[in-house]
């Protein structure tokens, strides 16, 4: 579990980054072009699409994992090609930010919504941490890890639904 912590500091840091930046005004330019809009939809159906691919069909490499973990910058990096983080992010900007003067220059607001975004997704991504810890521990087996791998593959697929509607 202590190997996963720098990969949810990354998600988290990736997706607040991401929380800023939309809400700063990239999230406005691609909500305004439409077909910036279809091609940012279709080109992240294709990505989850491929990852749900490599998901289902991958198995167990033997033994303990000597693969390199993720860790903090391929995780805040991933949420950059992540089509669910942009939907994430766009969907709070439009909700929680406002253009009025009153409520103080965007720039701020976004930086708030950011630091919000970080402050909450570190205790609640955690349990998910512990989870997947937990979970290895059970898939030792080929036939249960490509059984889970299958049903998370398929169960990915089925998400891109929902950014291709």
């Amino acid at each position: 579990m202590v190997r996963g912590l720098p990969a949810l500091l990354g998600v988290a840091a990736g997706m607040g980054l991401m929380m800023f930046v939309v809400g700063f005004g990239l999230g406005a330019l691609i909500l305004q072009n439409a077909g910036l809009l279809m091609s940012v939809n279709w080109i992240g159906a294709a990505v989850l699409c491929w990852f749900a691919w490599k998901t289902a069909t991958s198995r167990l490499t033997g033994g303990t994992s000597t693969a390199r973990p993720v860790g903090f910058f391929g995780a805040a990096g991933f949420q950059w090609i992540n089509p669910k983080s942009w939907l994430i992010c766009a969907s709070a900007a439009a909700t929680f930010l406002k253009v009025n003067d009153a409520d103080g220059p965007t720039s701020v607001q976004a930086a708030m919504l950011a630091l919000i975004f970080v402050s909450a997704a570190v205790p609640s991504c955690f349990p998910w941490l512990a989870f997947g810890a937990a979970l290895q521990r059970v898939l030792r087996s080929e036939r249960a890890l490509r059984t889970f791998n299958l049903v998370m593959g398929v169960l990915l697929a089925a998400s891109v639904v929902l950014l291709i509607r």
